[in-house]
């Protein structure tokens, strides 16, 4: 029974971690699809820097002010002349803009090893429940020197219904944890490519001025 109920509170927990994370993906994919329209209208970068700085929503407002802040810091120095002072520049805005993605993305997958060690452990503890049920049943018929279906029958059932939950906890995690690392992979691969974009654009900026 302690076993059972170890994997109802594990299921339960499961749970609330899958709907915390797919509606947190959804409101990060209408947020970041938002900041886009916003980045890409043609407006002044300077101004959406303005408007975002303080409060950035989602992890692409977070990319982007960590490298306007770095932007306007070099600025404020004067963008140097020569091509390697000027790459240097570049890396370190390219390295706060990793760091930024990295941090990120890793506050977005918190909890996410919780559904990856249910997924592979709850069918052995619901089979290590069975087994101790079922030793427990033998040990009952054992004492009471009674073969009798009707006595087998209830705490054999008991002990089968352990594996039952251990199967009902384990198998959503595994596909919640599959579905919810693709698309945590696919919003990375999203913030590395404006991450690129952006340094292209303020690489070709750089040059303008220079």
């Amino acid at each position: 029974k302690a076993v059972m109920l170890l994997l109802i509170a594990a299921s339960v927990w499961c749970w609330a971690i899958i709907f915390d994370k797919v509606l947190k993906l959804k409101r990060l994919s209408a947020r970041s699809n938002g900041f886009e329209d916003s980045f890409w209208s043609g407006g002044s970068v300077d101004e959406l820097y303005g408007k975002i700085k303080g409060h950035a929503q989602d992890p692409m407002a977070a990319v982007f002010v960590a490298a306007m802040r770095e932007w306007k810091r070099a600025s404020q120095r004067g963008l140097p002349g020569d091509s390697v002072s000027r790459a240097g520049v570049l890396q370190r805005i390219e390295r706060v803009m990793h760091i930024t993605i990295g941090r990120e993305m890793d506050r977005l997958e918190a909890q996410l090893g919780f559904l990856a060690s249910v997924g592979s452990t709850a069918p052995f503890v619901g089979l290590f429940g069975t087994v101790w049920g079922i030793m427990n049943s033998f040990q009952s018929i054992a004492a009471s020197k009674n073969t009798n279906l009707a006595v087998v029958a209830p705490g054999i059932a008991e002990a089968l219904f352990a594996t039952a939950l251990g199967l009902v906890a384990a198998i959503p995690a595994v596909v919640a944890y599959n579905k919810i690392a693709k698309d945590l992979d696919r919003y990375a691969h999203r913030l590395e490519s404006f991450a690129g974009e952006f340094g292209a654009i303020l690489s070709r900026q750089m040059d303008e001025r220079s």
